[in-house]
């Protein structure tokens, strides 16, 4: 599923109408160069699950965790990883066993490590805005994809 987005504020608002539609235990791997938006559409996702407080991207802590309600959510990002095996000094292994939503940025960076992924978010530059391609990575993300394609 390809959406075009013109600008940074559509971006976040298609993340918030992308919250409403996942389920409690999803993984999202988001990728693009840097400055595509990949944490612009991780803010709007926060947002659209009730987040009210500052959503930084975790690009010096690397993982960034929110209680959004009864709701877990981590937020990586992993373009400062030099290893995959840094992820265990995080404490990312007693993560993994968490019913959680996981927004990963850079997750070719943590390859082995990480939870496999439900979908992934390809995000592209455009002369005007962004072009985000969904790919769900199984049923679950199959089932999301078919969600949004009603909703539209």
């Amino acid at each position: 599923m390809e959406i075009l987005l013109p600008d940074a504020d559509s971006q976040t608002a298609f993340g918030a109408r992308l919250a409403v539609a996942l389920p409690a235990q999803f993984v999202i791997y988001l990728h693009g160069d840097l400055g595509t938006g990949k944490t612009t559409l991780a803010r709007g996702i926060l947002r659209g699950l009730g987040h009210q407080g500052a959503a930084r991207s975790p690009t010096y802590t690397l993982i960034e965790p929110y209680e959004i309600g009864p709701r877990r959510v981590y937020h990586l990002d992993l373009y400062r990883l030099a290893d995959p095996e840094e992820l265990e000094y995080l404490g990312l292994r007693d993560l993994l066993g968490d019913a959680a939503l996981w927004l990963v940025e850079w997750p070719e960076r943590g390859a082995g490590l990480l939870p496999a992924a439900d979908l992934s978010v390809g995000i592209e530059y455009l002369s005007e805005g962004r072009k985000l391609t969904l790919s769900p990575q199984g049923e679950a993300g199959e089932g999301l994809i078919e969600g949004l394609g009603r909703g539209r």
